[in-house]
């Protein structure tokens, strides 16, 4: 097992040091692999002032329907301080049966298993599916997604490149492969509020307005409203504050503003502008019979979305799990945001890849059996997509 190309791919990836935005030779590791099985390879750096330039690669097999893409990114996240890791954090090294390094599990491993099932796939093919095959791979997912997958998805749409299909290889499973698959995503906005009240002299404090109360207090009311009570593909909405400022250095003067970051995950009971309103609304409502003023700022960086479970494309991954593992995978809404956030606009799109469990912490880690269950299934899902022509 030791010699299987996922495995030979999982390395060579890991030890690419491509941490946000730095490529880190990733790509090119990609684009060596691919070009041999006969895939045309793309390589689309992009660029927006204030932001770092990304590199991204688009490569595609065939040129006909059904095209089925698989979607992930090479960038990982900072390692932290490399003196708590077990093992050098991109050394790839394998210990006991497990590969330790950044990017194992999110989300390097499931880019080689997914080339290895392809490599499987074509050979058993002479050389070129049924249709089309091809990889949307980011540096941009773990950073600012500016520079990435939604220009990337410009670019093919200018290009006249039609998906039909895209599975995203996003660590799906909470604890082995073949529990879940995603089919959705909650939206995430943030926003900063700003209380602003009137400074003072802390022994004074009747010629004042301490914002830090008005804050607490609205905070309080917030968190204690619950947004909605899910709905009947998602859990409920969640507000989390996420920082909290005042910049006051002077320990007897009471501060003329303080402000708070909060981040919402919500479902489908929401758009975003009718959740801004919502937001709006009961901040208005809270400080009504107060002094304070506020200042309000909301961000959108993703809708929620949902794939049907009667779809073919998730009825086809479901079944390919099944034949390999036994198992009978969940259809989740749950977790963070992805990249099949933007993807959800041009077809229909699910998650499925390796274990969740150690992302983007210290020893992140993936038991070498799972990268060669992972890429049977992908394997077998190429199988089944091109015979049933999903």
């Amino acid at each position: 097992m030791n010699d299987s190309a996922a495995l030979k791919h999982t390395i060579g990836l890991v030890q690419c040091k491509s941490v946000t935005p730095v490529e880190g030779g990733a790509l090119d590791y990609l684009q060596a692999a691919l070009e041999p099985l006969g895939f045309n390879c793309t390589r689309l750096p992009f660029a927006e002032k204030g932001t770092p330039d990304v590199d991204n690669l688009y490569a595609r097999i065939g040129d006909s329907a059904p095209h089925i893409c698989f979607a992930g990114h090479t960038d990982v996240v900072p390692v932290g301080d490399e003196r708590d890791w077990s093992h050098p954090p991109f050394a790839a090294l394998i210990d006991k049966g497990i590969l330790f390094g950044r990017g194992t599990a999110d989300m390097k491993g499931s880019i080689a298993c997914f080339i290895a099932a392809v490599e499987k796939f074509l050979a058993q093919n002479e050389g070129q599916p049924a249709g089309s095959i091809s990889f949307l791979i980011t540096g941009d997912e773990e950073g600012p997604a500016i520079n990435g997958t939604v220009k990337m998805l410009d670019w093919l749409k200018e290009n006249g490149e039609k998906i039909d299909h895209c599975l995203v290889g996003e660590p799906t499973n909470p604890a082995k492969i073949g529990e879940m698959i995603k089919i959705g995503r909650r939206g995430s906005m943030n926003g900063d509020i700003t209380i602003i009240g009137k400074q003072g002299h802390v022994a004074y404090q009747h010629l004042a307005h301490n914002p830090i109360e008005g804050l607490a207090m609205l905070m309080s009311t917030l968190l204690n409203e619950p947004l909605d009570h899910g709905t009947d593909t998602f859990i409920p909405s969640n507000l989390e504050f996420t920082d909290l400022q005042v910049n006051n250095e002077a320990v007897n003067v009471i501060p003329a503003r303080a402000s708070a970051r909060f981040n919402i995950r919500f479902n489908d009971a929401h758009s975003p502008s009718s959740l801004e309103q919502l937001m709006r609304d009961r901040i208005k409502a809270a400080l009504a019979d107060t002094p304070y003023e506020v200042e309000l700022d909301f961000r959108v960086s993703g809708d929620s979305f949902v794939t049907k479970t009667n779809d073919d494309l998730t009825k086809t991954l479901s079944a390919a799990i099944t034949q390999i593992t036994g198992l009978t995978p969940e259809l989740s809404t749950t977790g963070g945001t992805s990249d099949a956030r933007f993807i959800k606009n041009i077809c229909p799109v699910i998650e499925f890849g390796l274990v969740n469990k150690t992302i983007h912490q210290v020893d992140e880690q993936v038991p070498v059996e799972h990268i060669e269950t992972l890429t049977q299934i992908y394997e077998r899902f190429l199988e089944n997509y091109f015979k049933v022509g999903v």
